[in-house]
């Protein structure tokens, strides 16, 4: 397997990766909790909806943002 247990091509992500991964899925939660508490209540439905399309934009962000230093180990 080599140094640091990865299998030859297998992507290595940095620990700035992961903390943007994370934060990516915790963000909408935070955002959305947010505006129940400071705005007004939200139907299920529309909380659903905002969830997934900000973890989706979020995850095309950090996509863009960290593939050219996720590379592959030779």
């Amino acid at each position: 397997m080599g140094r640091g247990g990865r299998k030859p091509g297998e992507p290595i992500y940095l620990r700035r990766h992961m903390i943007a991964l994370v934060l990516a899925v915790i963000v909408p939660l935070i955002i959305l909790q947010l505006y129940k508490i400071y705005v007004g209540p939200l139907s299920l439905d529309f909380q659903l909806g905002a969830g997934l399309v900000l973890s989706v934009v979020l995850g095309l962000v950090l996509h863009l943002v960290y593939r050219s230093s996720a590379k592959n180990q030779p």
